[in-house]
């Protein structure tokens, strides 16, 4: 069993971009589902599917390299709020990652979302994560 299934979703993409791989499997979950499809409409990842074996549903994600260099887009995965720490922001102390080029996903009462989504909702929440 795992006890934060975010920080280990994070984690296989880290892992899979430092060894190379083109494709990371990962168990799914609703949570992580709209945290794929943030990436993907951000630019951080190639594409996504969402696949059912037997009883179990994965996420199929194919990673992003830089063309010329063959490095991997995402440059950093921090999980900010943690089971034994939640981190929650309103509004008025909204996170800025490296000064708006990179993103912070927020769970919010509207929803997952990024950083910028939730300035423009006017709402706050709790940092999942940090990605640049």
């Amino acid at each position: 069993m795992n006890t934060d299934p975010i920080a280990d979703f994070l984690t296989r993409i880290r892992n899979a971009q430092s060894a190379g791989h083109k494709v990371v499997k990962i168990p799914s979950s609703k949570l992580k589902k709209e945290i794929t499809k943030i990436l993907f409409d951000q630019g951080y990842i190639l594409s996504y599917k969402f696949e059912k074996e037997g009883n179990r549903e994965f996420i199929k994600i194919a990673l992003k390299y830089d063309k010329d260099s063959q490095l991997p887009v995402i440059k950093k995965l921090e999980r900010i709020s943690k089971p034994g720490l939640r981190k929650y922001v309103g509004i008025d102390n909204m996170p800025k990652v490296l000064n708006g080029l990179g993103i912070a996903i927020l769970s919010t009462s509207k929803g997952v979302m990024t950083d910028k989504q939730a300035r423009k909702e006017n709402v706050g929440g709790e940092v999942l994560c940090y990605v640049y």
